[in-house]
């Protein structure tokens, strides 16, 4: 019996592992600010494709996953972003300025 127990935690953590793996896997993406909106904690970019959003590439609204993120970043700045749906919403998961 604890031969069992053992293995399916150890199958669980694997699964939870993998899934944090993914989740650093995220696509790099281009975009150019075209709108801040630190009250609603939402940018607005002209991206290039998001391909695990299977997403072409155009002018949108993120919400971001932390608002501190938008003062980092202003309008008309060429930056890399990326992107994931978190709880339904499209959300900036993390965004630098480009050099």
């Amino acid at each position: 019996m604890k031969r069992i127990n053992f293995a399916t935690a150890g199958f669980f953590a694997g699964l939870v592992l993998s899934g944090q793996a993914f989740a650093q896997a995220l696509p790099v993406v281009a975009a150019t600010v075209t709108k801040i909106d630190e009250s609603a904690g939402k940018i607005t970019l002209n991206h290039g494709p998001i391909k695990n959003l299977d997403m072409a590439g155009m002018t949108m609204v993120f919400r971001a996953r932390d608002p501190a993120m938008l003062k980092e970043v202003k309008v008309g700045d060429k930056v890399q972003f990326t992107a994931d749906r978190v709880n339904g919403q499209l959300t900036v998961t993390s965004i630098m300025e480009s050099k």
